[in-house]
Order: C-alpha cells, then structure tokens, then sequence
C-alpha cells in the first residue's frame, strides 16, 4: 500500500513536470543555454556621381567576454591584449566584471586578426559577425562624407544625415550555448534577418574632388593661411561636385582628429564676405531699374555715413564710374552709393532672396543660417556696412549659391549632395530634381554677368582669368570680426568667386582662405579659382563660348 501511495505521487509529480509545468521550465532551460543576439545590417555603400565607391563596409569581428567562463582572468588579459592592442589593464576589468554575462572587448576587429584569437580557444571569449567602415580613398571628402561609430551609426556627414536609410535595420538570432560558452549546433536556432541598408549616389566627383583638395592646400601653404575652403557647383542642377575644407582628417582614424577638423566648414561656418557681396547690390539695383549700365557716378575715395567713414582702398580722385567700374575696381564708396537708392527694406529683401540669413536646403548636419539682422534692427551705418560685405555673414555654400543664381540666369536652384539611391534590384533611383525660384530677371543676370566679367578682365580679379575661356566673378576682401568684443582684428578672409564661361555658364566656383598672409582676394584666392576651374573645366569637357559684350565704363582701360 505504501509502495502504491508512494509510486502515485511520483507519477503524479512527473505529471505536473511534464505538463502542467513543461512550459515554464522549458522556458527556464532555454534562458540557462539560450541568448539572443543582434545581426548587424550591411550598411549601404556611399558613391561618387560616376560610382566609384567613397565608402564602404567590410567584413569584421566584435569580440566579447563572458566572464563567468573565464578561468584564469589575468592570462586571458594579457593574450587578449597583445593580439587587440588594447590596454592589458582595461581587459582585466572586463574578464573580471562582476555582472553580466556579455562585455565588448572589441568592435570593428579585422577578421585575420579575430580569428587569430580564436585559434587559441581561450574560455569565456567570443565572436560576433559585423562590419567596419571604410574609406577607400583616404581623406578625399572626409568633411562631406563624415564618420560611423563603433557601433556603425552615422555620427557625422553624410554618414549622419542619411543614417536611417544607410544603416537598414538589424536582425535578430536565438542561439544555445553549452556551460563553457560554445554554441551548439544542433539547438535550434531562431533568426530575425537583418534588412540591409540602401546605397546613396553624391553628386560629388571623386577626380575634382581630389583635385580641387590638392589646389586647396598647396594654397593655404602658399599664402600662410589658416585654412581655406573649395566649392564647385553645377548653376543650372545645384550638383555640388567638389567640397573641400583645409585642414582636413582621414576618416578610417577619426578619432586622431580634432572636433574642428571634422567640420565642414563650407555649411557649418559663416564669415563676412566682403567685396564679393557687392553683386547683389549691381543685381537689386538693375533690377528694380534704379540705375543702368551705362549711368555715370561721381565717386570719391571717401564718404561718411553718420559716426564712420568708409574709404576705397587705394585713394584717387573724383571720378566717374558705371556700375561695372564700381563692381571692377571694388570700390567700397561706389557701392554704398549706389546701394542708397535702395535703401534698408529693399536691400533687406535681395539679400534674402539670394538666400541670407537661411540655411540653403541642403540638410547638412550643423548647416549654419548665416547672419542677416532684420530691417527693422538696421541703424545709421547698417546699410553701408552690408553694401560692401560687412555686417553680414554667410557660408561659403550660400555664398556660391549667389553666384549661381547668376549663372542660371536669375533662376535659383537648391544645392544638393546626392543624385540619387541604388534600390534592392540594383536600379539606379535619381532624387528629384531640386527646387527652383526666381530671384531675378534674364536680363538682370545678363547685366550683372557682363560686369563680373568685366571686373576679371580689367579690375581686381585678373589672376581668375583662364585661357581659352571667359570668366565672370569678384574678389573679397574682408576684415574679421573680434570674436569676443567688438570691431575688427587684423586678420582676413580673402575670396573669389566665379562663374565660367562668362556666356554660358556651366561651373560656379567659390575659393575662400581664411587669415592668408595675403589678404587681397585677387591675390590670395583667384590663383586658387582659376587652377580649380581650369582642371574642372577641363574634366567635364566643357567646350569654350564667345566673349560676353562689355558693359559701358567711364575708363576705357579700368584698372589695367
């Protein structure tokens, strides 16, 4: 009887196991042996217009340690450490932490390298599949494409900026593990793919680009500057096709850089323009039928305004000059002339409308507005100041941007950095075209391109001009402001800009240096736009076109 009561509560114990409680203590047996672990997504691949691969994401290794399976923690440090490179100390800490069953050694790990390590069998010590990001060429628009993390997320860039759509979306797997951390093959396995990350076509050219860096610091080198920027842009698609910032870094080491160095300084920095500024004054001021071409000014080399006195910078007599002799020779008494017919409102306005004081739509990350104060916050010497440049501060994009509403005949185009994506199938998938507007007339394009172009054949910017073709821009001069008080340093931001050729505009061309030991920007930055140009022009086979008709002058020969 004992024996029966006895084998009946076995029997009805097993029962209770086996049924009533088998879910619970399946589940049990699956958290003791079982984990989950994340399937990185392939990120997709970043291209030049013409695809060649800018970066890219190659087979890698994460290494992590369990540290309840590790036996003898300090060997096991130490061989870690000597085959990682790390800090012998720091994997001490991990292989001795004292919660958790899962800590990161190691990301990004080169595969040879990681299965070296995994030759030696050491207990405790794991691998994941993942990938590393990289650059195949270098530092060639390190600034535009920015960085991934350990973790591959986007942190600066492109890499950022379109994170979502390069990163995919990660997936999942259930594996068993043994009491020594091998996983065992016949388990069963559960996985949740991972959706791979779509591939982005820029509108950058991997040639210009690397070429338009080289001129960039030969440049800086030559004119002792600090730093200096590059723009090429497309007036009638707002293609960027090069973007270069000096001093740049190597994105495959990012972490030896500095903050500053990775930041793309053509939409994250705004400076004074100077003379450069003065095409929306010729602009606003013909289009509006406030002067002509051939109207006659009396300038002298001085006029006040209120408080200040504002000079050109060689001294000379009263003369007459046009616009184009205003806009050629830059001179600072001329434009605050002739931008006092407009008065604040309207000045105000045209400057907005070249896109002041608003980011210019190309959702970089950090893109900077620039500076514009509303009309209503102007004062006695406001519209004097930003008549020549200053009082103002714009990017190096949104000043190129100017320019190309020029080129494009009056037509604004939004500036962009990608063509398009790769779909699943492999089809190129073009981004629309950018928006436009008009700022203003043709015939005010016309107008103002006749003078630029006169300004490079006989004013400030006679080092701009490139054989064979026709070039319309204007040099900047421009003092830089204190950055912590008032006024100005004696430090400058020398520039030119351009459109070529003059008369039928296919490349606009921004070179800017920053402090160069040569502040005149026909000096220091036209050389820069007329080797960029030359070589762009060059690339894109962009045949010549006629000499643009010159605008009237009072002086015959200009500056000489």
């Amino acid at each position: 009887m004992v024996f029966v009561l006895g084998f009946s509560a076995i029997l009805v114990r097993l029962v209770v196991l086996q049924v009533a409680d088998a879910s619970a203590y399946q589940d049990l047996a699956q958290a003791q042996r079982g984990r989950v672990i994340s399937v990185p997504a392939p990120r997709g691949s970043i291209f030049d217009r013409d695809l060649h691969e800018l970066a890219m994401s190659l087979p890698a290794k994460a290494v992590f340690v369990d540290p309840a399976l590790v036996r003898k923690p300090m060997q096991v440090a130490r061989t870690v450490a000597g085959v990682l490179d790390l800090s012998p100390a720091k994997v001490y800490a991990a292989v001795t932490a004292a919660e958790g069953r899962f800590v990161y050694l190691a990301r990004g790990v080169e595969v040879e390298t990681a299965e070296r390590l995994k030759d030696m069998k050491l207990p405790g010590i794991g691998f994941l599949d993942e990938t590393r990001r990289y650059y195949p060429a270098g530092d060639v628009a390190s600034q535009v494409l920015g960085f991934v993390g350990v973790d591959g997320t986007g942190l600066e860039g492109l890499e950022r900026q379109y994170d979502s759509l390069l990163a995919g979306r990660e997936g999942h797997a259930q594996v068993e593990e043994d009491p020594n951390g091998r996983m065992i093959p016949q388990a069963v396995r559960r996985d949740d793919p991972p959706v791979p990350g779509r591939d982005v076509v820029l509108t950058i050219d991997q040639d210009l680009q690397y070429r338009a860096q080289v001129s960039l610091e030969r440049a800086v080198r030559t004119n002792k500057a600090r730093g200096g920027t590059v723009i090429v842009m497309d007036p009638k698609t707002g293609d960027v096709l090069a973007m270069a910032t000096y001093p740049w870094f190597d994105p495959n080491d990012f972490s030896a850089a500095s903050s500053e160095e990775w930041r793309n300084r053509a939409v994250t920095d705004a400076f004074e323009p100077g003379s450069v500024n003065k095409v929306i004054m010729a602009a606003a001021t013909l289009e509006l039928g406030l002067v002509t071409l051939d109207q006659r000014f009396n300038i002298a080399d001085e006029i006040d305004v209120f408080d200040r006195t504002y000079r050109d910078v060689h001294s000379h007599p009263m003369q007459q000059m046009t616009l184009a002799d205003i806009v050629a020779q830059s001179s600072n008494v001329g434009a605050i002339t002739v931008a006092n017919l407009l008065g604040d409102q309207m000045l105000a306005s045209y400057l907005y409308e070249f896109g002041f004081g608003k980011p210019t739509g190309i959702g970089f990350p950090g893109e900077s507005p620039g500076i514009l104060a509303p009309a209503e916050e102007w004062w006695g010497t406001t519209l004097a100041s930003i008549s020549i440049g200053h009082g103002v501060a714009v990017t190096a994009l949104q000043m190129a941007g100017v320019y190309a509403t020029i080129a494009n005949a009056g037509v604004s185009i939004r500036p962009r950095l990608v063509r398009g994506t790769v779909e699943d199938d492999g089809a190129f998938a073009p981004s629309p075209p950018s928006p436009s507007r008009r700022v203003v007339s043709e015939d005010t394009a016309a107008a103002v391109t006749r003078t630029l172009s006169y300004a490079v054949q006989v004013g400030t910017g006679g080092e701009a001009e490139i054989p064979g073709f026709w070039v319309a821009g204007k040099t900047g001069t421009a003092q830089k402001p204190l950055p912590n008080a008032p006024g100005y340093s004696d430090k400058y931001v020398a520039s030119f800009i351009g459109i070529t050729p003059a008369s039928d505009p296919a490349l606009v061309v921004a070179a800017v240096l920053d402090e160069p030991e040569t502040k005149y920007g026909g000096v220091a930055a036209a050389p820069l736009f007329q080797e960029v140009a030359r070589f762009a022009l060059a690339l894109l086979r962009v045949p010549p076109a006629p000499k643009p008709p010159p605008p009237p002058s009072a002086s015959p020969v200009g500056l000489g």
